[in-house]
């Protein structure tokens, strides 16, 4: 069996290294900063002068070449989805763009939303390449967005899986872990090779594997912590060093069974199927917290009788002074300093310091925020559209999750967040 590395040395001592063959499904929440992982993974196959295949339906052409700037040659395609569907053919994705193309191998979907023209497109550039061949289908979910049909979605991910593993090529397929139906997820895992999930908990990052096939460790089905150094190294923790389970599964699955009901009636009534509710009884998956609140309801119980690391707040006090004072989760352009979270809302002070770029969310967001200014000036893009910020100001975010703030102004600028 051949194998190909990830760009991590921690992750490909975990999963074993990549297979050639293994499409790699990345279920991701924003704020987890995956975009290394994808990275990593790209400067590796250029050392390894892999031709290398970029499906973009997340971010435009010009950011494209400002973050891979160095590793666009002669062997790096760009199959271009964003400019006609999430940009709108907008003025300012399409600047310059005649002169991008005659020195970059890029093709311009006109409908992106048409998966033929994709899978055309994809076809074309295969007859053009006769090396090993690495795929990065950056968005999953954008194509999900464009197309609007979960089916229309499946049905090209089931044409293009099992091709790509029969050419033995290796592909990275990003979606985002709460955009999508149970459904649909766990349809993808039950064909693809690889799923790694990235998600956080409190202040935690947290990566792990929900199916790695062809291998025999299994302790990359665990979750494990990971840390991101200010020069992009990813830091994998061991399994000794991860988290203890709270082997919610088992807790659930002792109470189902109490109450005499089968995983297949279970499953029904939350709209899961019955692999989902097996695989979290044995604590293979960790459900989402919708999907968590949802079995607990079916089986008649409070998700606090299950959960024991619930925070409670014992002094109503909580004094900003004292709180800046204690150690904030730093990043490499804002700090986030925790004010209380449980089971009703989580409460955060972000501050992002003047000339800054934050590319996505600063949180990972899961329902409705409201932001609040407290200090300075921002500029926020939300649906391809910029909005100004001042103090004062809120900002409420429901569906859609920004894709870039920016601190223009001259002094940090500190933000409130509340989300349910």
């Amino acid at each position: 069996m051949q194998k190909v590395s990830t760009g991590i040395s921690g992750l490909d001592s975990l999963i074993d290294y990549i297979y050639l063959g293994d499409n790699v499904v990345w279920e991701v929440d924003s704020g987890t900063s995956y975009e290394i992982f994808i990275k990593k993974f790209i400067e590796t196959s250029v050392k390894e002068s892999k031709d290398i295949i970029y499906i973009s339906y997340n971010k435009s052409v010009p950011t494209l070449l400002k973050e891979f700037g160095n590793y666009v040659n002669e062997k790096f395609h760009i199959i271009d989805g964003f400019t006609a569907g999430k940009g709108k053919n907008d003025a300012t994705f399409l600047r310059n763009y005649d002169e991008i193309v005659s020195k970059t191998n890029i093709t311009k979907l006109k409908q992106p939303c048409n998966l033929d023209e994709l899978t055309e497109a994809i076809a074309d550039f295969e007859n053009k390449v006769n090396s090993a061949t690495v795929y990065v289908f950056d968005s999953l979910t954008g194509i999900q967005n464009l197309v609007k049909d979960e089916s229309q979605t499946y049905s090209f991910f089931t044409y293009m899986c099992p091709r790509l593993f029969d050419l033995e090529s290796i592909a990275y397929w990003i979606l985002e872990r709460d955009a999508h139906s149970q459904k649909f997820k766990a349809n993808i895992r039950h064909i693809t090779q690889v799923v790694l999930e990235l998600y956080r908990r409190k202040d935690d990052f947290i990566l792990k594997a929900l199916k790695l096939a062809r291998r025999k460790n299994r302790d990359a089905l665990k979750p494990h912590f990971y840390e991101i150094t200010e020069n992009d190294e990813i830091l994998i923790k061991t399994t000794t060093e991860s988290m203890p389970s709270l082997e919610i599964g088992k807790k659930l699955k002792e109470i189902r069974v109490s109450k005499n009901m089968s995983q297949k009636e279970l499953a029904e009534k939350v709209n899961l199927t019955p692999g989902f509710i097996s695989q979290m009884e044995n604590n293979q998956i960790v459900p989402s917290l919708s999907s968590f609140i949802q079995i607990c309801d079916a089986l008649g119980i409070k998700a606090k009788d299950v959960l024991s690391d619930e925070i409670t707040i014992e002094n109503p006090i909580i004094k900003k002074e004292s709180l800046l004072s204690k150690p904030s989760q730093k990043f490499s352009n804002f700090e986030v300093y925790h004010v209380i979270s449980n089971k009703n809302f989580t409460v955060s002070i972000i501050m992002i310091p003047p000339g800054s770029l934050i590319k996505g969310h600063f949180l990972s967001k899961k329902e409705p925020e409201i932001v609040f200014i407290e200090k300075g000036e921002l500029t926020v893009t939300l649906n391809a559209s910029k909005y100004s910020l001042k103090k004062g100001d809120f900002l409420y975010i429901n569906k859609s999750v920004p894709e870039k703030w920016e601190n223009k102004g001259g002094e940090r600028a500190e933000i409130i967040v509340l989300s349910s």
